[in-house]
């Protein structure tokens, strides 16, 4: 049933594509899709949304476009693509381990960062004395892991060296209850660091400031990668700083299914997910939601990988819903065909 209902949208894309292949589709078409809506939870009630922000030409072809996720904090709306962060660095702390288990403790860390959203985010700063400390989010555990080092330390040393045994890849402070591993413990982990705890965490080394990391580089190549310089093997004084690594958190992401976009046919474009493929077709259910009542992983974050539309993270069901709302808006697609993605 579900297989002939995927074919029945196709054919009647098909069908609508036809028609508007003879009209002007020029303008700047809005579409969202929003937190929860698959409990019932209307837009004007919803306190996360994913808006996208459409151009088309006469033709339909897409030349320009927008998309960015807001979160309602009180009674305003933040942008979570929004970088502009603060970081201090306190150098007197050491950082100590979170307590995981029935109940999350943070642990002590040295950095209070203010930031939008803690996704790709990373932190580093060399005091005056010399003490480099630098700070990771784990996009596997969504933990910050902490690294703090005193100004004779061997930075020759790879980075397997530093790990959750020794004192050396501290995670410190849950960013996010959603990560993709929930430890309940560190044992397990403790030979770890920030960049091999599992096999995904080859985001943070895939593109962008931390590429190609591997567990032999040096602990001074990977601070040069930061912005640390040293002079005689010493680490020189920095101010903390901050950035944020593989294609740049949600504003990277959303700039890659911009790229991605732009130039495409809209009229061709229909979704930003393929729902023919079986794997995906068969988690839509009659209501049109996608992924609501199936646990396995795959099902549940439709996406593209870095390689196509948008970063590893990246739930792209969401995304499409979003995507094609405006579809709906420029009258290129109706309501009834939008698959409405887990968020």
């Amino acid at each position: 049933m579900k297989k002939l209902f995927v074919l029945f949208v196709i054919a009647i894309t098909a069908f609508t594509l036809a028609a508007c292949n003879q009209e002007d589709h020029s303008g700047e078409y809005l579409g969202y899709s929003w937190k929860d809506e698959s409990k019932g939870v209307s837009f004007e009630d919803a306190t996360e949304i994913i808006e996208s922000k459409m151009t088309l030409n006469k033709k339909g072809i897409i030349t320009d476009f927008q998309m960015d996720f807001k979160v309602k904090r009180g009674e305003v709306w933040v942008s979570r693509l929004d970088q502009t962060s603060t970081v201090t660095i306190d150098y007197t702390k050491s950082p100590t381990l979170a307590t995981v288990g029935d109940q999350t403790i943070n642990g002590t860390s040295m950095f209070t960062v203010q930031t939008a959203d803690f996704m790709s985010f990373y932190a580093y700063g060399v005091s005056s004395q010399n003490v480099v400390a630098f700070a990771i989010v784990c996009p596997v555990t969504r933990y910050i892991f902490e690294t703090r080092l005193e100004a004779n330390f061997d930075y020759s040393l790879p980075i397997s060296a530093l790990t959750i045994a020794n004192g050396l890849s501290v995670p410190t402070i849950r960013t996010s209850a959603g990560g993709l591993v929930r430890p309940s413990s560190w044992t397990s982990l403790e030979t770890k660091n920030v960049f091999n705890i599992n096999v995904w965490s080859h985001v943070l080394t895939d593109m962008g400031v931390f590429e190609d990391v591997s567990q032999t580089t040096t602990v001074k190549q990977l601070l040069e990668m930061m912005g640390v310089t040293f002079v005689n093997q010493v680490p020189q004084p920095k101010s903390a700083s901050y950035g944020f690594f593989g294609l740049g958190g949600w504003k990277g992401n959303y700039e890659a299914i911009r790229n991605y976009l732009i130039g495409k046919n809209a009229l061709e474009m229909t979704s930003l997910v393929d729902w023919s493929i079986p794997k995906f077709a068969a988690s839509i259910d009659e209501n049109n939601f996608f992924g609501q009542s199936v646990v396995a992983g795959v099902t549940r974050t439709a996406q593209d990988s870095f390689e196509g539309i948008a970063g590893a993270t990246v739930r792209m069901s969401r995304e499409s819903t979003s995507f094609q709302r405006a579809l709906v808006s420029a009258g290129i697609i109706t309501e009834t065909q939008v698959i409405k993605g887990r968020f």
